[in-house]
């Protein structure tokens, strides 16, 4: 997956869409309604995932990270060209949760309730 264009059609074929092109947030997250894929098309960057006191892990093109619903992430620190596709599981809608800000009960019954994904993104 060499562009964003190429990454997206990857990634909608296998039942990964309602994508975007971006970075990754700098601050901790984690979605709710929806699992998440991250491609890295450019750059590198390190992330922590799982949250607060999680494992860092540093990321670079053509890697690609599967965050199933419910897994905190943080970008710490990217270079300037850093640009991520992320596409959802069954192209669902999704959220962005805090974990300072989310009521986390209602936040784990929805995570209870989604299904699995078909297909692995990749």
């Amino acid at each position: 997956m060499e562009t964003p264009a190429q990454a997206e059609a990857a990634l909608t074929a296998r039942g990964w869409s309602n994508g975007w092109r971006n970075g990754i947030y700098n601050f901790h997250h984690y979605h709710s309604t929806a699992h998440e894929v991250l491609v890295v098309v450019h750059g590198q960057a390190k992330v922590t995932l799982g949250g607060e006191g999680g494992p860092q892990v540093q990321l670079q093109a053509g890697d690609v990270v599967l965050l199933p619903a419910g897994t905190g992430h943080r970008n710490d620190g990217s270079s300037p060209d850093l640009l991520v596709v992320g596409a959802y599981a069954g192209g669902r809608d999704w959220d962005v949760c805090r974990p300072e800000d989310t009521e986390m009960a209602a936040a784990q019954v929805r995570i209870a309730e989604l299904p699995d994904w078909e297909q692995e993104p990749v």
